[in-house]
């Protein structure tokens, strides 16, 4: 593995100490907190301590079945968000020390190795051809990636606007205005819209909801618009001038805005994770500001960090633990730890410890790759 093997798509890259933002690494490392561990534990104890608030908690930890928000809808496209945010800094260098072509090259290299890392972590050719996800999580990073980055490279502030806009609005339009054999313009239920029919027709091999992907073709466009308003994000925080008071308010700003034009335009426009509509992309944009805006404030504004570097540990190798909780079980691991009459012991509390010794196991892997330097590049 060497110094050299690590690092991440999403990271700030070797970015000099005086630049690198650690509460970038911090909000991504939170990101990726609940999806390796915390969102089982927290549910876990909600289960087995009934009560109105930890139903409410629960629920915030589930994905909406179709149309409407939760805190776990949020996840996935806050980490689109912050792979744009880093992408200024670690593409702003690269193309001021060797020029745009190396930072394209870079760029083509990334998305096509990271794309390849989606291929294998939903079993690659393990159960033949047929079966193999063309699109998932992993894939559509890497699409956003992309088309973000050769938009960064290509235009200025005006063009990433007008692209964001075009590709939100354009979204609308086509979801809004195009007829869908047997079912009309204009549906935006499960099945039954333009996006979910592209899957089916146009979409090879194998899809995780039957005929239609969460993370299929159409929906891919409003996606990179995560990645753009990402950008956006990035650009603020890199420009030398404004104080952190002042970046702060204006991250604070950009996310009060998208929540108000993405919840109005929820009211026609209905707020779907599935089909990754233009609703869904302000909303969940504006809570990504949002939360940018307070752990930028905190840790890189008045340095308040000591509480977020286990946090940070896993911001910096994020696809590594994501790979590690594919490729080994966790959870085997940390019930040969705590499992048996340990767990036993504790009744109902006994799945909530052995969740514990899980995260506790993925915070160990990250701080010693942290401790030793490596960071998976890809």
């Amino acid at each position: 593995m060497g110094k050299d093997l690590m690092s991440t798509e999403s990271n700030v890259e070797k970015t000099e100490k005086n630049t690198r933002l650690t509460s970038l690494d911090a909000l991504r490392g939170f990101d990726m907190f609940w999806i390796v561990g915390a969102e089982e534990a927290v549910r876990a104890f909600g289960q087995s301590h009934q009560s109105a608030a930890s139903s409410l908690i629960i629920n915030q930890l589930t994905h909406k079945p179709w149309a409407g928000l939760t805190f776990y809808d949020c996840i996935f496209p806050l980490f689109v968000f912050l792979a744009g945010v880093s992408m200024v800094f670690s593409l702003t260098r690269v193309i001021e020390e060797r020029g745009k072509a190396h930072a394209l090259r870079k760029v083509l290299i990334r998305s096509a190795l990271l794309y390849g890392l989606g291929i294998f972590y939903y079993g690659g050719f393990s159960e033949g051809i047929d079966n193999i996800r063309l699109l998932g999580v992993l894939q559509r990073i890497a699409l956003c990636y992309l088309f973000a980055a050769l938009i960064f490279c290509f235009t200025g502030l005006r063009g990433r606007i007008i692209t964001l806009v075009v590709l939100l609005g354009g979204y609308w339009a086509m979801m809004t205005f195009i007829h869908v054999p047997g079912i009309g313009a204009g549906q935006f239920e499960e099945g039954k819209n333009l996006a979910n029919y592209v899957d089916k027709m146009y979409l090879p091999l194998f899809k995780w909801n039957g005929d239609h992907d969460p993370e299929g073709l159409l929906s891919t466009l409003p996606a990179i618009g995560s990645c753009l308003l990402g950008v956006l994000a990035g650009m603020i925080l890199h420009r030398k001038e404004g104080s952190a008071i002042q970046k702060t308010g204006s991250l604070a700003g950009l996310g009060l805005l998208c929540l108000a034009l993405g919840y109005a335009w929820s009211l026609q426009f209905p707020i779907i994770k599935n089909i990754w509509t233009s609703s869904f992309v302000l909303v969940t944009g504006g809570y990504s500001f949002l939360a940018l805006a307070v752990f930028y404030f905190l840790i890189d504004g008045i340095g308040f960090h000591h509480w977020c570097w286990p946090f940070v540990w896993i911001g910096m190798n994020p696809i590594t633990i994501y790979m590690a909780h594919a490729l080994i079980d966790f959870h085997d691991l940390a019930n040969r730890i705590a499992g048996g009459p340990i767990k036993d012991s504790l009744g109902s509390n006994g799945e909530v410890l052995v969740l514990l010794v899980l995260i506790a196991m993925s915070f160990g892997l990250v701080w010693f790759l942290h401790r030793k330097k490596l960071y998976l590049r890809i």
